[in-house]
């Protein structure tokens, strides 16, 4: 009987052991640390969606790989996914350059109708195979605007003529404000409200978010809803991974990294209604500039600069006539 319960004891384990290889470990880098409302979505929608065929890890905080090295970690096999932004392809596939560029987008809807269509397949296929890693979702995390000091509303680019607008340091950055209309200035996002209480700068353009937690409500009159820049991470997993997996574990990751995608767009959303309604009520003016004329002045300037000079041909045209 002894004899009969230890191999009944083994078997147990040996099928135990089995069943955990079986699992599909998924190791996950973000920088966005363990509090954030961003990593409590990704657990709620992506990791507990996968189900007990998976092993998900995720880390937080950049705690694994620092940011901008993620890419790198799953080529070389580190790590399994990622959550990157679309700067961090720009050296391995230059092409990518067209999904950061200025009023591509013209709102949200129109953003997600284009991620929503099949006008980025080319790109995408390029993506896997210079980078060898496959974008499953673009989870939204913000529109930018532009928020300044003054005394009426700038609805054109010429409006901005003579403007110091902060921008991050870089020279991507500074061309940004450049191709708007305005004179850029670097200064650091810490910064940015001294900056705006001494006249420094004018303006600056962070989304209602950062300008809610920032308080830069208290040191500006207008925010212009320009959104030139509607920001949309790149949930990413190593191709190396992704053909390791059974079509059936395919389809469940990609419906997952779907459920992320819509819930974090939801989030976000919910917080932008939600800090513009407090900075109007600070008493700061909030009002729809003609966005189409940035648009068009914008993408002019950049079609005529170097930062166009690996969009794929057709490309801006195919994004602006989705939904027109």
């Amino acid at each position: 009987m002894r004899l009969t319960l230890t191999t009944a004891a083994i078997a147990i384990v040996a099928a135990t052991q089995a069943f955990a290889q079986d699992k599909v470990t998924l190791v996950y880098s973000d920088t966005v640390p363990e509090n954030d409302p961003r990593s409590a979505i990704l657990k709620e929608s992506f990791g507990a969606c996968l189900g007990d065929e998976f092993d998900f890890q995720p880390y937080h905080g950049a705690t694994l790989f620092q940011q901008g090295t993620e890419l790198t970690a799953m080529q070389r096999g580190n790590l399994d996914m990622g959550n990157l932004a679309i700067f961090d392809f720009y050296n391995q596939v230059p092409s990518t350059s067209v999904l950061g560029t200025p009023f591509l987008f013209r709102d949200y809807d129109h953003m997600r109708a284009v991620y929503n269509s099949d006008v980025l397949a080319d790109l995408e296929a390029e993506i896997e195979e210079k980078a060898g890693v496959k974008i499953l979702a673009y989870p939204y995390i913000g529109a930018r605007h532009l928020g300044y000091k003054g005394d009426k509303e700038y609805m054109t680019p010429e409006d901005l003529a003579g403007m110091k607008l902060r921008m991050p340091g870089g020279e991507g950055w500074q061309f940004v404000g450049e191709a708007m209309g305005a004179t850029p200035v670097p200064v650091a996002f810490t910064e940015v409200y001294t900056a705006l209480q001494t006249g420094a700068i004018d303006g600056q353009d962070n989304g209602f978010p950062a300008v809610a937690s920032m308080k830069f409500y208290e040191v500006i009159d207008y925010v212009g809803m320009t959104a030139h820049l509607i920001a949309a991470n790149e949930f990413t997993i190593s191709l190396d991974k992704w053909n390791s997996m059974t079509e059936g574990q395919q389809a469940k990751v990609q419906e997952c990294a779907d459920n992320f995608e819509a819930a974090l767009d939801a989030e976000t959303l919910k917080l932008e209604t939600e800090k513009r309604a407090e900075i109007e009520a600070a008493g700061v003016t909030v009002y729809q500039p003609d966005n189409a004329a940035f648009q068009e002045h914008v993408l002019g300037v950049y079609r005529d600069s170097k930062y166009s000079a690996d969009w794929p041909e057709g490309l801006v045209d195919a994004i602006s006539a989705i939904g027109q």
